[in-house]
């Protein structure tokens, strides 16, 4: 077999194939074999059919098409090892010539990773938030986990804020009352914005045994987005009652003796908080800024996949869960259907360059991944699916995924190297050290690296359920 490859652009290649056509001969008697098991001649046993009456009977063009169709994925293959090139996704073949007993000639055109110069990045400089927790800070904290141990009592009274109401509810539309309309005995702090819009408005004012109507548009069940009449009975109205703030309540809400040690507690977790942000808000900025220090060019078919991916997954997976479509999803945005196109692409783009980039970066600084860092990542992804580690680790390796985790865990380790050398400062111009967390960063940046590719989507997504 001889191969060439002609560059057609920085990320697609065309493949020119020339094989003896003695090399087809293990797939020509493999086509022989398996025609031979799926006809049947009178006179010849099933499967005792020669070639030469399968010729005769079915024609040579049968065999050879089998044969070739069985032989062009090898030849493929040796083809793209022999030129050492990184192929992503699959070719487009065009058999040229096909001569019986003497050539097959062929081209396959397929996208390729780009070659891709790291330069020096040891220069990259970014600025992070401070981390500075304040008293205020230390007393939300501390309000909350006192808001969780409140109690509630019924009282005689109209429901006010802050109350929790027990209501029972029924939503119709268009004057028909929905199958999953209906709820009786549920639990509702006035206030919280938990339920439907309007419904603090409905019940405040209302004493045990009354009821009010009003009209909300449904965020989901079978007529989400549509506009219903909603009757609210409330069947009885409880105060909320905080405990004090004072020793006796630290002891009942931590391991602590004091209310002092208790936000002492508070201050640090808060503090540990940010560090974790910031060192978050530091990998994502020296990313940025890598970015900016390459030269990537994207295959136009993978941008295309991406971008089709990203949406099916936004629109069947993330706005099915909120009861949403794509066109509601963009009025709440406000944003047009182009703005949409055109950000979904932006981040495609940056996905997909910040894989490539990254993936370079393993291979220059020869960065391998151990099995200890391997379990840790996967213990963390379960995690974050809601999956039991072993779960996890037995789906992977069903849908032969491995590899892709130990792809997440190399990238990570690459933006980690990245970052270590970038000078860091905060927003008071100090030098932020990130070695404490050094290793935290390191079990953290994988996801940090696939994070970065589909914040724009995060953020989208953050903002609809708020």
């Amino acid at each position: 077999m001889k191969s060439a490859v002609e560059t057609l652009n920085p990320t697609r290649v065309r493949l020119t194939v020339e094989v003896p056509f003695e090399e087809l001969k293990d797939s020509l008697d493999a086509a022989y074999k398996k025609i031979n098991q799926q006809v049947t001649v009178k006179g010849f046993r099933k499967g005792k059919v020669p070639a030469r009456v399968i010729d005769q009977r079915f024609g040579r063009g049968a065999v050879l098409e089998e044969a070739v169709n069985d032989a062009l994925p090898k030849f493929y293959t040796d083809a793209v090892n022999e030129a050492e090139l990184n192929p992503l996704g699959q070719p487009e073949v065009d058999i040229t010539e096909l001569k019986d007993g003497e050539t097959l000639n062929f081209t396959a055109e397929v996208d390729i990773r780009p070659a891709i110069e790291i330069p020096d990045y040891s220069g990259i400089e970014v600025e992070v938030d401070a981390v500075e927790v304040t008293d205020e800070d230390v007393d939300k904290a501390v309000e909350e986990l006192r808001e969780r141990f409140a109690s509630t009592s019924p009282v005689e009274r109209a429901a006010q804020d802050g109350d929790v109401v027990t209501i029972d509810l029924q939503a119709k539309v268009e004057g028909e009352v929905l199958e999953d309309g209906v709820a009786d005995g549920v639990s509702y702090t006035i206030g919280s914005g938990e339920l439907l819009d309007g419904i603090d408005d409905a019940v405040k004012g209302v004493e045990a045994g009354g009821e009010a109507t009003f009209t909300s548009e449904l965020k989901g069940g079978s007529a989400a987005g549509k506009e219903a009449e909603v009757t609210v009975k409330v069947t009885q109205v409880a105060a909320r009652e905080l405990p004090e703030l004072d020793d006796d309540f630290a002891q009942l809400a931590s391991e602590f003796d004091t209310l002092e040690e208790l936000r002492a507690d508070s201050r640090k977790r808060l503090e540990n908080m940010k560090q974790y942000d910031q060192a978050t808000q530091a990998q994502e900025r020296v990313l940025e800024k890598l970015l900016e220090l390459v030269e990537v060019p994207v295959p136009e078919k993978l941008l295309e996949d991406e971008i089709n991916t990203r949406k099916h997954n936004l629109e069947h997976h993330q706005l099915g869960q909120m009861g949403l479509d794509l066109a509601k999803y963009l009025e709440i945005q406000g944003k047009t259907e182009e703005e949409f196109d055109a950000e979904t692409r932006e981040a495609a783009v940056k996905g997909i360059k910040t894989q490539f980039v990254l993936d370079e970066l393993v291979k220059q600084e020869k960065l391998n991944v151990n099995q200890e860092e391997l379990t840790e990542h996967l213990m963390r992804r379960a995690a974050s699916s809601g999956m039991s580690p072993d779960q996890f680790a037995q789906a992977v390796v069903e849908q032969g995924q491995v590899p892709l985790l130990v792809g997440e865990v190399a990238r990570g380790k690459a933006l980690a190297a990245v970052v270590e050398k970038a000078t860091v400062k905060d927003t008071n111009g100090e030098i932020v050290d990130l070695e404490d967390e050094e290793e935290d960063e390191t079990a953290e940046t994988a996801e940090a690296a696939d994070a970065a590719e589909d914040k724009a989507d995060e953020k989208a997504g953050e903002k609809t359920e708020g």
